[in-house]
């Protein structure tokens, strides 16, 4: 089979946004009876941290369709630098409704959050399975604060790719790291000599959820599905701990858990056939 390439496409999101997505097999038919997949990445990440695992399923013929979030590689910034869950639900359950047929959505960290909301306000009907990359509910602060931290470490640029290279490898010691730092500029924008992170940097300085709050519309988001949920851990992972994953199980008794040994919280990109293997048989069962 020849494989597929994506085209770019945009979607309408809340507040005027415009989101850029990248798309593999725009359904001409709904004959197959096969949902589409959406992916959703996660804070500081663009759509690209997908791209192995979407070909992998578009060659088996499905419509997969992976989007950069608000604020995040070429979608739009947001007014009043509104990054909150709500929002980022709003856009997603808009881009749902955009893509007019059943889908799996897959979502990592933020993307994750969001998925639960979108998956909870959108319906059975509209979302069939829903896959949770390393994010539950009640994950870990010290490890979430550490990605603030990387990512706030980069926020007045790198003065080549290289720099940029080192703090990415500083902050993944058990990745292994890429022989060159070119596939870099997929997540890095060149202007006035410096490279910089491709999204809004007042993602980081815009209010954040209150914690209690959020955790509690999460857990009665997850606790209401009923569809096929698969949770995915890095077992390296410092945002998501097996007490954490304990405590989701037991909330949420009906999901299917699994742990990838070579991976931490950027599992996808940490060991990406073992996550594709999975997620793959989670969506074409």
């Amino acid at each position: 089979m020849t494989p597929s390439a994506p085209q770019v496409v945009k979607f309408d999101g809340a507040d005027g946004i415009t989101l850029v997505a990248d798309e593999w097999n725009p359904p001409a038919t709904d004959a197959d009876g096969r949902p589409s997949v959406l992916f959703l990445h996660g804070g500081g990440q663009n759509r690209f941290s997908w791209t192995k695992t979407a070909k992998l399923l578009a060659d088996d013929g499905l419509h997969v369709v992976a989007v950069d979030s608000r604020g995040h590689g070429d979608s739009d910034r947001a007014p009043d630098a509104n990054y909150s869950v709500d929002a980022l639900c709003d856009d997603t359950v808009r881009v749902v409704d955009q893509i007019g047929r059943p889908v799996v959505l897959i979502g990592a960290s933020m993307g994750g959050m969001t998925g639960m909301l979108v998956a909870d306000a959108a319906g059975p009907d509209k979302v069939t399975k829903l896959v949770l990359v390393d994010v539950v509910p009640r994950y870990e602060k010290d490890g979430s604060a550490r990605i603030r931290e990387f990512m706030a470490g980069g926020v007045d640029g790198f003065a080549t790719l290289d720099e940029a290279a080192d703090a990415v490898a500083a902050y993944l010691p058990h990745r292994e790291r890429p022989r060159s730092s070119d596939g870099l500029t997929k997540n890095l924008r060149l202007r006035d000599g410096r490279w910089y992170w491709h999204w809004d940097p007042a993602f980081l300085t815009a209010p954040l959820d209150d914690r209690f709050v959020r955790v509690e519309k999460l857990e009665a988001a997850v606790t209401n599905l009923t569809i096929p949920i698969l949770l995915i851990r890095g077992r390296l992972s410092d945002v998501v701990s097996m007490e954490g994953v304990t405590d989701f199980l037991d909330k949420v008794p009906h999901a299917e858990f699994a742990e990838l040994s070579n991976a931490g919280h950027t599992a996808a990109g940490d060991d990406n056939d073992a996550f594709s293997e999975v997620v793959v048989q989670f969506v074409n069962r």
